[in-house]
């Protein structure tokens, strides 16, 4: 029989708690709506199907960022979810206290709420309204109780923020015992200028579908099996979601024989240690070559000037895809084609060397704080050269 459904908005970040607590003892099922806005002629109950009856077994309906299309409910088991969370805390120095800065609609911000539970505390959460900011979360971090370790998990670009902001924002985040890093490339130069800061900085690497973080700095968490196949890395355990909510053939499509097949194309070494290279849906075939996408970001976010950044392809007549980068400069820096040319060729030759470069004061992201791929598309599009790629 099907549980009750309880659908708490984001912002309600202690209503959440509460029917957290009631869907992990089994006695409702949890749905965060995004505070974000939804899909295109859609409200969030119609996007995520909740008119639909929920399966039995459901703790939690979780929507997916739809970073390419419609987002989609993952049906997660209380049995999942504790499963992650134990994983995490045996992986850390135990159960602590939580700084909340990412949306508890997505499984990132649950997840902090699930491991605040387990510890009996309530996490300090940032007012996500209010948008991200370094000085706010150096106030945050002061609020943490003393006596216990110090958690919190940030995208690339929270982190970003802060060692830009440098000062209190860098040395609260220095007193953290972990920072998660997930939901995206956590760009090397990044990483180790946190490091050099004093940050114990954890770089994640999981989805919705497997309950967040199941990989932590290559390592699968106790419990999580990777494998890699020539259709991308398969993810098997006990932390791999029941299916998509009232999708039974995007399930049976995607969760086979116990493993969730992700699109992420990436190696697992002899050792364990997982590496993930990219989308196999992110290759640009340009002039009859095969770019990826991820590999032109990566070594685009090297450069000083560029805060942030996405590669796309566009439909070209003369090279069939085109490779275009979305750019956001750091402030008051001009960012030249020909520079951004010759520093991708370098390395990576010249085809995926960008014929377009678009500076924009900011990339479109979702509720979840991932790249809105669609979105970045039709930036790209609506703001094509004239003149075809420059």
């Amino acid at each position: 029989m099907a549980r009750p459904l309880t659908v708490v908005p984001a912002h309600a970040v202690a209503a959440i708690s509460d029917a957290l607590t009631e869907a992990l003892a089994g006695s409702t099922t949890l749905c965060v709506v995004p505070d974000a806005p939804p899909p295109p002629n859609h409200d969030w109950p119609s996007a995520l199907r909740l008119d639909e009856p929920v399966c039995a077994d459901a703790a939690v309906l979780v929507a997916t960022s739809g970073s390419t299309g419609m987002p989609r409910a993952v049906m997660l088991s209380a049995a999942a979810l504790l499963a992650s969370a134990h994983a995490t805390l045996r992986r850390l120095n135990g159960p602590g206290a939580w700084l909340l800065t990412l949306p508890p609609s997505s499984v990132g911000g649950l997840q902090v709420l699930v491991r605040s539970l387990m510890a009996g505390l309530h996490p300090v959460c940032l007012n996500p309204a209010a948008g991200f900011h370094a000085d706010a979360f150096a106030r945050a971090a002061r609020d943490l109780p003393m006596g216990v370790p110090h958690y919190t998990s940030l995208v690339p670009t929270q982190l970003r923020r802060i060692v830009d902001a440098g000062g209190a924002a860098l040395d609260a985040l220095a007193g953290f015992d972990a920072v998660l890093i997930g939901g995206g490339p956590l760009e090397s130069n990044l990483r180790v200028a946190a490091t050099a800061a004093g940050a114990r900085i954890v770089s994640t690497y999981g989805m919705t579908e497997t309950s967040g973080g199941c990989v932590y700095d290559g390592i699968p968490l106790a419990g999580t099996y990777v494998e890699a196949s020539p259709t991308g890395l398969r993810i098997g355990g006990d932390v791999v979601a029941l299916g998509y909510h009232a999708a039974p053939k995007d399930t049976r499509e995607s969760f086979v024989d116990g493993w969730f097949l992700t699109r992420d194309a990436g190696q697992v070494a002899e050792s364990g240690l997982v590496s993930v290279t990219g989308r196999t849906d992110d290759v640009i075939i340009s002039g009859g070559v095969n770019v990826a996408a991820g590999a032109v970001e990566e070594v685009l976010r090297e450069r000083p000037d560029i805060a942030d950044v996405a590669v796309l392809g566009r439909p070209d007549a003369e090279w069939g895809q085109a490779v275009i980068a979305l750019v956001v400069p750091v402030d008051g820096v001009r960012v030249e084609l020909a520079e951004i040319r010759a520093h991708v060729t370098a390395r990576l030759g010249a085809a995926a060397a960008p014929r377009e470069v678009i500076a924009l004061p900011a990339l479109p992201r979702l509720h979840s704080g991932k790249l809105d791929r669609l979105g970045a598309q039709l930036l790209g599009a609506a703001r094509a050269a004239p003149d075809g790629p420059r």
